[in-house]
This record gives C-alpha cells, structure tokens and sequence, in this order.
C-alpha cells in the first residue's frame, strides 16, 4: 500500500468508522424496536430472538472467512462489496412483509456485515503504519462503538415513533452509499504478503456447529427434545469433527493450538461471556420496558441512556488503562459492575422501582464500557505479530457467538416461564432465571480477568508464541511440523 498523506489517512479512518457505525447501530437500533416488529408481524418471542440472532449467527461464522479472502483477492474489494450486500439487506429488511422474510433479509444483511469490520480494521492497520498513529486511529475505532451504543436506542425510538420500525433499516441506505462512493474514490487497494489458505471443511463445521446449537436453544421451549435433540447432536458432532480435523491442516481456520495460551483462553471465553450478557439484557430490557411497563418506543430508548451513557464514556477510560496498567483491572471492573447490575434484577427485583432499575442500567454499561478494550488485547498478548490478526479475528467472532447466545439461552427461559395470558404479571418473575445467568457471565468475567491476566498466564502465552514461531521456522525452511 502506498503512504499515503495525513489528510487521506484520516479520511480513510473516517470511512472506516462509518461501516463500523452502521453494523453497530444495527443491533442496538433492532432492540428498541422488537416489540413493534412483534405487533406488526406477529412474531412469538421465539421469532424475535431470530431476528437477532440470524444477525449475529452469520456474522460470528464468517468474520475470520471474510477476514482471509480479503487478505488473499484485496481489501478494497472486499469491503465495497461488503457495503453492497449490506445495503441490499438493509433496504430488503424494511420491505419484509413477513417474519420469515425479514429474517432472511436480516442474514443477507449479515453477510455484508462481516466483510465490513474486520477487513476495515485491516485497512486501518495497513493505512496507520506509525505504531503511536496506529493506537490512536484503533482508539477512535473503538469510540465509535460507545457512540453506537448510546445514540442507538434513542435512535430507534424516535424512528419507529415517528415513521415506524421498517425507518431504522434505511438509516442505513445513505451511509452505505456515501462510504461506498468515498471508498471507491481515496481508499488504496492492498492485500497480505502471504494470505492464509481457504479452509471450506473447517468453515462448514464451524457454521454447522454455531447453527444447529442456536436453533437447538431457541426452539427448544416449544418444539421439545424431539425437535431441538437431533441439533444439539449435530452441534457435538460438528464440535468433535473440528478437534479432530483442524489440528491435521497446516493452515487451520481455527488454530486449537492457540488455546494453550492462558490470555487468549480467557479473552474468548471473557468475550462469550460479557457479550452474552449483552445480548441478554438488551432482550430483557427492551421487552420490560415497552411490554410490560407499556412505554412507546421512544421512552424506551431514553430509559435506556443510563446504560449507554456509561459505555460511551468509560470505553475510552478502558483502553488508558489497559495501555497503562494492563488490561487485569478494567476486566475487574468490568466483571465487578456487570455482576452487581445483574444481581440486582435476579436477587432483589430491580425492576420494581425506578432508583434501582436506574442503577441496574447504569452499571451494566460501566462494566461493559470496561470490558471491550481488554478483550482484543489479551487475545493477542504475547502471540507473535504475524498471529494477532487471526487471534484478533477469533475474539471478534466470540463476541458475536456471546451475542447470539445470550439471546437464545434468555430468550428460550423466558418463553419457558411466561404466560401468553397473562404476560405482563408473569414477566418479571419469568426473566429472573435469565437474570441469574447474566449473573453468571458477569462471574465469569471477573473470575477470567483475574486468573488469565497474572505472571502464570503471561508465561503460557510466552510458550506458546516460542512454539509458534518455531513451526513458522520450521516451515519456512521446507520442513514438516
């Protein structure tokens, strides 16, 4: 790639960021408008999960697929067309005329989204030579993250108010334009020295593992073990065809030896898990606070501000403190106050008064303005350079797998538990098994945070980046590993 002056540095960052901010609206914008989708389209709370979760499904099975064929045929090109797939399933999205095809669009949409983000964050780091340049524009990348998550559900709830919920997929048509145009015109073509080689085998095993185990959670309350059985069995198989076939390929689309790093062990399941609990309460919240409470749309997002005001504004804080202090403390805040939020719904029924549902809300989003910097680096701590992309792209994709199950395994006890009769006095007494398991995550976080981020952890990852670069070694003289 050629060097290119500051001013077209910057803007390249700039249209970068705007792939970035409508993938990331996205979700945050659908939430707020579940219940409306619900009315309008009949869905079960089966259905909206779907909505959500053939998003984040496609999305996690072809990041690292999309993050090498990029690497391979050129960024630019992939990322133009991922910003023309992902337009088409946006404007297909708000002319759905039914749940079934809304879904579908929704996975079309999905599938533009994941040449978006990884490869954009690959023309950044290609575009940023300067290591100071380069920590700065990531930093900006992960801001806009925080504006996201707090403009979304005000956003949407002042489009379905206004216009209705089919408005929040056409927010999208004109960005995606105007980053298509502006990336035809300043963003140079690059590609990797050397691209890693397609893995189909391993990539069917990883879309037929994360899928059939989401419909397995899912479907599960309504259809029964007889449905959702031969799934779940399918997902094991799928598992176990992965540990046995990827460690025989030279170039695996998941390296498993990755794994023996106590950093990037913990980053994936911490990522699971924070993510997960995003998800969650999201779903949770959003049903509350318009079905239950009976707020319009707009109150909704407003009611929502407490928890993404916090994200916004602790997310930058987050990444200080990891290139200050590590990242051991922001994921004990983070683990700290995500723990507590969901306690408060689980143990002593925040919901019931506004102060707690407020306080409720606002940690929640202290502690996941905390936990996204340290996740993506963990992962690639102390793995060797030409490693951290893949390690990056793994932590990536176990964002999304956190998101897509947080909403099917909340999503599946709630059906469980509460009544079509009489949903609004059953809800809250419902979601509290839910709750408990964000509880859990937030657990889990802190526990992971702790435990993968001292001198035993380092000393793994230090290991298994020597063994590492010794098979690179091995393999660039010619010999077998």
């Amino acid at each position: 790639m050629p060097e290119l002056s500051p001013r077209r540095r910057l803007l390249v960052l700039a249209i970068c960021c705007m792939s970035l901010l409508i993938v990331s609206l996205d979700n945050t914008v659908l939430n707020v408008a579940l219940p409306s989708m619900e009315r309008d389209l009949g869905a079960s709370t089966a259905g909206l999960q779907w909505t959500i979760d053939a998003y984040t499904l496609v999305l996690a099975t072809l990041l690292m697929l999309a993050g090498s064929t990029a690497d391979r045929i050129g960024r630019k090109k992939v990322f133009l067309a991922g910003l023309v797939v992902f337009s088409l399933g946006s404007l297909l999205c708000s002319l759905a005329p039914s749940l079934e095809l809304l879904i579908a669009a929704r996975m079309v949409q999905a599938v533009g989204g994941s040449m978006l983000n990884p490869v954009a964050m690959s023309i950044i780091t290609n575009t940023f030579t300067d290591p100071r340049e380069r920590a700065r524009a990531i930093g900006v990348w992960g801001a806009v993250v925080g504006i996201s998550m707090a403009a979304g559900p005000l956003l949407g709830g002042l489009l379905v108010e206004s216009v209705g919920w089919r408005a929040i997929f056409w927010v999208n048509l004109p960005v995606g334009l105007a980053a298509l145009l502006l990336t035809l015109r300043y963003v140079p073509e690059s590609r990797a020295p050397k691209a890693r080689r397609p893995d189909p085998v391993g990539q069917l095993l990883v879309i037929a593992l994360f899928g059939s185990l989401t419909y397995a959670i899912i479907e599960a309350p309504g259809a029964g073990l007889a449905t959702s059985g031969p799934f779940a069995a399918l997902a094991l198989a799928a598992l176990t065809g992965l540990l046995i076939y990827e460690p025989r390929r030279t170039e695996p689309l998941i390296d498993l030896r990755f794994f023996r790093s106590a950093p990037f062990s913990g980053a994936t399941v911490v990522a699971v898990s924070a993510f997960a609990a995003l998800g969650g309460f999201l779903f949770l919240s959003t049903l509350y606070l318009q079905n239950v409470r009976g707020l319009d749309a707009l109150h909704a997002g407003l009611w929502m501000l407490p928890m993404a005001l916090p994200t916004f504004l602790c997310a930058p804080l987050s990444g200080r403190l990891v290139g200050t202090r590590g990242p051991r403390l922001p994921l004990v805040i983070a683990g700290l106050a995500m723990t507590t939020s969901a306690l408060l719904f689980a143990a002593f029924d925040a919901e019931t008064s506004d102060a707690t549902l407020l306080l409720g809300y606002a940690l929640f989003g202290v502690g996941f303005g905390f936990v996204n910097a340290p996740i993506t680096n963990t992962a690639v701590s102390g793995m060797p350079r030409s490693q951290a992309g893949v390690a990056a792209a793994v932590a990536s994709t176990s964002r999304q797998l956190g998101q897509t199950l947080g909403v099917a395994v909340v999503g599946a006890v709630l059906a469980a538990g509460v009544s079509t009769t009489s949903y609004r006095e059953t809800f809250v007494s419902a979601a509290v098994p839910g709750w408990w398991i964000l509880t859990a995550c937030g657990l889990l976080v802190l526990a992971l945070g702790t435990l993968t981020t001292g001198p035993w952890a380092r000393r793994t990852a230090e290991r298994t980046a020597q063994r590492l670069e010794a098979k690179e070694i091995r393999e660039a003289a010619g010999v077998s590993a």
